[in-house]
């Protein structure tokens, strides 16, 4: 509820106001889905008469547009042109009802049809549920290629074990930060802007993330030390250390991390928790580096690359796709060892 009310009667103001809000809920999700299967079944009647020997172009200069100018004239606006080139779209791209989750709105399924692989776009539906993603952190996520920066996908249901491998995705994209690309700026400074943006940033990293601390403190018989940023991941059920650098990866700095992840495991992880994952954000990479040291042997240690722009969508798709090759190359490896 927005307005703060003083009653004179708490409990009875509060029940009634449940008893409201879960029938404005109610009423929001029943509507939204008959709007959806309305949309879906203009889409369908469209797309089957297209297809009874029309051309599609000839189809959408004439048909669709005598159509969209007489369903104006009887139902008033949202059905031009464009609107039912959509709901085309949206039942080309979700031929099976039972696959329209109505938890997400129209405009959630204009831009999720977009995308061209269908697994993509299943994926990107249940992403969007389990997040509350809103339509313009749905766009932005698609245009960043959220799902194709993850270094391994997962088909399995939530229950079952989850890997780290998951959940961790290179690059990184800060755009959001609203930082210049300037290589002088400090760790302090993109830290700041990362707690500043935390909302954003914990989108970025991806599922089940939440905020435990910055600069925390490890105080061992002999030395003091700050980890940078420490969060807790709720599917991996272990803390999830992040040393960010502004240069290139380097062997101190995976020593460093390593020996973080080691004293996380001794001094903070609980009984319950499983073992403490470490990610290095950098600026760039050494693959050789990345190959002969700890980072090739534990699983639970991961360097990625970070970018303070969002990334052109060809530099965006060499990036992914260097990535990707690196990964079969390990793969390949590991099989033939």
């Amino acid at each position: 509820m927005k307005a703060n009310i003083q009653s004179h009667n708490p409990p009875l103001f509060h029940a009634v106001a449940q008893i409201i809000e879960a029938a404005r809920t109610a009423t929001y999700r029943s509507t939204n889905s008959i709007l959806l299967k309305m949309y879906w079944e203009i889409g369908q009647l469209i797309v089957e008469d297209e297809q009874q020997g029309k051309s599609r172009a000839a189809y959408g200069r004439n048909v669709l547009k005598k159509l969209a100018e007489q369903l104006t004239i009887a139902f008033g606006k949202g059905f031009n042109e464009r609107n039912l080139n959509n709901m085309r779209a949206f039942f080309q791209a979700f031929q099976i009802w039972n696959a329209v989750r109505t938890e997400l709105s129209w405009t959630h399924y204009r831009i999720i049809s977009r995308v061209e692989n269908q697994k993509l776009r299943l994926q990107y539906v249940d992403y969007a549920i389990e997040g509350n993603w809103n339509t313009r952190t749905l766009q932005r996520n698609i245009d960043s290629q959220y799902l194709g920066r993850l270094l391994k996908t997962s088909d399995k249901p939530a229950k079952e074990p989850q890997k780290a491998d998951h959940f961790i995705k290179d690059p990184y994209i800060f755009e959001f930060l609203g930082l210049s690309t300037d290589p002088k700026q400090n760790e302090l400074q993109i830290e700041t802007a990362l707690i500043t943006h935390l909302q954003k940033f914990l989108m970025e990293l991806g599922k089940g993330f939440a905020f435990v601390a910055r600069q925390q403190h490890i105080v061992t018989d002999t030395s003091d030390f700050f980890i940078d940023l420490v969060f807790y991941n709720y599917y991996l059920k272990c803390f999830v250390l992040i040393d960010l650098k502004t240069n290139k990866l380097s062997h101190e700095a995976i020593g460093q991390m390593d020996m973080y992840v080691r004293m996380y495991n001794d001094l903070k992880k609980g009984a319950d928790d499983n073992p403490t994952v470490g990610i290095i954000l950098c600026t760039e990479k050494d693959e050789t580096i990345v190959k002969y040291s700890v980072l090739a042997e534990n699983e639970k240690l991961f360097a990625s690359k970070y970018r303070l722009y969002l990334p052109d969508e060809e530099e965006l798709k060499q990036l992914i796709e260097a990535d990707q090759v690196r990964i079969e190359l390990d793969r390949e490896n590991q099989t033939k060892q």
